[in-house]
């Protein structure tokens, strides 16, 4: 609709507000209670004009067909600043002092002319709460907008913040009032993004200095794909903050990445090439870091052959970087043997979702889950491992959504929940096979859908008869009436979306979950068709997505294409000058198997702590040991480093240029906002050293060139590049032609299977790996905490150890009491493979006989126990089921 504001024509979108006709007008028209995240309060009276003849809070008056909005209406404008006078009547004069592009109060007096003078303090002295490591609050400088309070309810939906006092006396207070540390604040910094007064601030822009350069970036934490501006002075950064109108975070971050940046000045950051020499790693020039690894990769291939040779490429790399690695691999060293980390978390994604739709990726985009009435969770919990997408999920729920979690522990959305089912590990095929049962039992069935557009339900009926709710209440230890429930909550459901994450796939019939979890999709139609929510697995890293794509994988090129595809394989040769290997590769678990028997020499591992993350730890350490060479790439001087004959410093996230895709399958960019640190470099300039130095040219100087190799190369990135990406935004694959727009939603015209129908898949119950015994009766499930990430090498070297400094084991009081251990004490946990301390939290959480850790600390050596069971399919490490052995320390 055409609206007037003053003398020039705008138009809107039907539903805008006057406030956005205005701003659309170019006029940045002052509302110090309004943020476009929030719902509109017109509390403040700052943003008064004439609209329909009548003085009107622009921010929550609809804008109308024809209406002329009057912006120089001396009544409005007078009675807007008064409300302003009075405001910073009561606040102390360095209200102005802080740079107006950082004070929206500052911008609003200049607006209306208003001076220091006005500022008279009224003789205020609330004083301060710094007691949080990164949300400041000044009381003096509060005007009680409640922007903030409406930040932490609306957006994040914790609840943490209120408005307290009376009158003037009015201010902001977390949790029951007292430190704002011990408040349920979780850190996500909405608050301080939306103060419009600096009353909330964080420590970087407590220093009044200017910021000389904001850089928009893409996130490197987990998957969510969150775009940050980050804003540097001096060629350090001042702040990072979540980028506002960004598609996937919608201008949210959490504490990850809104704060947990310092590790990249880090006094133990790696600056230069590290050698072993004696025994010792020690500094090297990279002219002989480059020599060495040159040198003595040559002599291993040329003795033993290319097949001696493996190399682990990142899920925290660049998709270019991932790009250039697997090229590497295949070109200069003439093998396969290459993968990357989610091989450990999502291969069985990449399998089953395959399998079943023929695309390696979710089906649907995160917008979608505004529509949803349904959602069901399955073995994730994303308020702590996805904080942005469990934002989302809870204010779907508060919206009037219905909630199934699926998931061993009573994790914070499971509370919430309509329906919990806290199934035991290792039990999910049996209870996805009893909602499906419960499914068709009731016949809550897409019947059009499943006639013209799927396989294999009578197979899956015939299975399904062996899974009643009663019988696999038993098996997965779980109320019969809880299974049905949960089946009729999502089958009665119009648009149900199914979001799931490790929980489902780190188990040793991973890949069947997958398969069994999408059966409930197909079964009621909830994919590739119009209006559907379809299907989302959660990456755990930044660039799972984005390294599997890229073709860092033993089977398959870029694409997911196959190497064992002789046309394929011709196809890539020519364009790269050398013949692509005909055999596949090892997978991470078979490399260091074949490691330890001596059929591979050489380990060259990018951006992961193997000896730390890698499951049964004291098997990955036995394989670096036994390798002739082992090179890694790392930041700091990780467990792996630890064993490796050269080490190589290398780029941050914050520190390259690229693109990563996030776990909804959008390519994003990612721009350097610091330079390395001393001689620190990206890996993919690493790479292009090393392959010079063996004499090769990747032939892919920058990589904006490795991008459009790829996309020349695999037609469902064919329309994907730096140039398209920066003038468009982000796109998503399958984007075939530089003119289409991505598909974001996948299969709307038939499944990319060879016969173009969803795949149901009638796949049993089969045991996990391992079982309790009476020498380890207790079942380990391993997670992550909110303000670490992995093994924590980067959060670790941040404030975010003030919030959790260690980790714990969570442990039910009932099995405490029975063990005689108390909270706070130590206790020992014994695998079948190793053994490790840590401190006991008691918590209700876990049910008896399980017990919960994360491994974020080097010192909770969790890896040394997990399982060496993968799943059968892809390899998968079967993460979240070891039995153990539970006993307090001895002293």
């Amino acid at each position: 609709m055409r609206v007037m504001v003053g003398r020039t024509a705008v138009d809107v979108a039907d539903g805008a507000t006057v406030l956005e006709a205005v701003r659309a007008s170019g006029v940045d028209l002052p509302s110090l209670c309004h943020d476009d995240r929030l719902s509109p309060r017109g509390s403040c009276r700052t943003c008064l004009v004439r609209a329909a003849s009548r003085i009107v809070a622009s921010c929550t008056t609809p804008a109308a067909e024809g209406m002329h909005v009057e912006l120089d209406d001396p009544a409005a404008q007078q009675a807007a600043k008064a409300a302003v006078e009075l405001m910073v009547s009561e606040l102390p004069a360095r209200a102005l002092e802080i740079p107006a592009e950082r004070s929206e109060l500052v911008r609003a007096c200049t607006y209306f002319g208003i001076t220091a003078g006005s500022f008279a303090g009224a003789g205020h002295d609330r004083g301060t709460d710094h007691s949080h490591p990164y949300v400041k609050l000044d009381r003096d400088l509060c005007i009680a907008c409640g922007r903030c309070v409406a930040m932490c309810a609306e957006v994040q939906g914790t609840f943490a913040l209120e408005l307290t006092g009376r009158g003037f006396d009015t201010v902001v207070a977390a949790g029951d009032g007292g430190p704002w540390v011990s408040s349920p604040c979780v850190g996500c910094g909405g608050c301080v993004d939306s103060c419009p007064t600096g009353a909330l601030s964080e420590p970087g822009l407590l220093d009044l200095t200017p910021i000389t350069t904001t850089t928009t970036t893409t996130c490197g934490y987990c998957g969510v794909g969150c775009t940050l501006d980050v804003h540097t002075r001096d060629g350090t950064i001042a702040a990072v903050t979540p980028t506002h109108g960004a598609p996937v975070n919608r201008g949210h971050a959490c504490i990850k990445g809104r704060f947990a940046h310092t590790f990249t000045s880090a006094d133990d950051r790696l600056t230069t090439p590290l050698l072993r020499r004696d025994g010792h790693l020690v500094e090297a020039s990279w002219q002989e870091a480059a020599t060495e690894v040159a040198q003595r990769l040559t002599e291993i291939r040329d003795r033993h052959g290319p097949d001696s040779i493996a190399m682990i490429s990142s899920a925290r790399a660049t998709n270019e970087e991932n790009y250039l690695a697997q090229k590497f691999v295949r070109t200069v060293i003439g093998t396969n043997n290459i993968d990357n980390c989610s091989r450990l978390c999502h291969a069985p994604s990449a399998a089953g979702l395959t399998a079943s739709f023929g695309l390696a990726g979710g089906t649907n985009p995160l917008d979608d889950l505004d529509r949803a009435d349904c959602v069901l969770l399955a073995g994730a919990n994303p308020t702590e491992a996805h904080p942005v997408v469990g934002a989302r999920i809870k204010q779907q729920v508060l919206a009037g959504a219905r909630l199934v979690v699926i998931d061993p522990r009573r994790t914070e959305l499971a509370a919430l929940a309509d329906v919990h089912l806290q199934a035991r590990p290792g039990s999910n095929v049996a209870v996805f096979n009893a909602l499906a049962h419960q499914l068709i039992e009731d016949d809550l069935l897409a019947h059009d859908f499943l006639t013209e557009r799927t396989t294999g339900l009578d197979d899956l009926t015939d299975l399904l008869q062996d899974y009643a709710p009663g019988t696999v209440a038993n098996l997965a230890d779980v109320r019969s009436a809880d299974l049905i429930d949960a089946a009729r909550t999502f089958g009665r459901a119009e648009h149900p979306v199914i979001i799931y994450g490790l929980g489902v796939t780190e188990h040793a019939h991973g890949t069947d979950g997958v398969r069994t979890l999408a059966n409930l999709a197909i079964l009621r139609g909830s994919v590739g068709t119009p209006g559907c929510c379809g299907i989302l697995p959660l990456r755990g890293q930044n660039n799972v997505q984005g390294a599997s794509d890229m073709g860092a994988l033993p089977d398959v090129l870029p694409g997911y294409q196959p190497v064992t595809d002789p046309v394929l394989r011709d196809r890539f040769g020519a364009a790269w000058g050398r013949p692509v290997p005909e055999r596949p590769g090892l997978r991470i678990p078979q490399m260091f198997d074949a490691a330890i028997t001596g059929e591979v020499r050489a380990l060259h591992v990018i951006g992961e702590d193997i000896a730390a993350s890698d499951p049964n730890a004291g098997h990955v350490r036995a394989a670096l040991q036994a390798s002739e060479l082992v090179v890694c790439h790392d930041l700091f001087r990780s467990q792996t480093a630890e064993h490796a004959d050269v080490v190589l410093p290398a780029a941050s996230f914050l520190e390259k240029d690229g693109t990563f895709v996030n776990f909804d399958r959008r390519f994003q960019r990612v721009r350097p906002a610091l330079a390395p640190p001393g001689s620190a470099a990206t890996d993919f300039d690493i790479l292009n050293r090393l392959a010079s130095a063996m004499g090769a040219d990747l032939g892919l100087p920058e990589p904006a060139d490795a991008m459009a190799e790829c996309a020349s190369l695999t037609a469902v990135f064919a329309g994907i590049s730096h140039e398209r990406l920066d003038a468009e935004g982000p796109l998503h694959w399958p984007c075939r032609a530089s003119d289409e727009p991505g598909e974001a939603v996948l299969h709307l015209n038939g499944f990319a299977t060879p016969d173009g129908r969803a795949a149901l898949a009638a796949r049993p119950y089969l045991p996990p790996g391992e079982q309790p015994d009476a020498q380890f009766p207790h079942l380990l499930v391993t997670g992550r905490r909110l303000v670490h990430y992995n093994t924590g090498s980067m959060t670790r070297r941040t404030d975010n150890t003030a919030l959790v400094p260690a980790e714990t084991l969570e442990i039910h009081p009932a099995d405490a009491a029975q063990l005689g251990v108390a909270e706070g004490a130590a206790v020992t946990i014994t695998s079948r493979r190793g053994r490790t301390t840590l401190t006991a939290h008691l918590s209700r959480d876990v049910v008896p006989g399980q017990v919960f850790a994360a491994f974020h600390f080097p010192d909770a050596a969790l890896n040394d126990l997990t399982s060496h069971h993968t799943d059968t399919v892809t390899g998968c490490p079967e993460y979240k089921v070891t039995a153990v052995h539970v006993q307090p320390a001895g002293p």
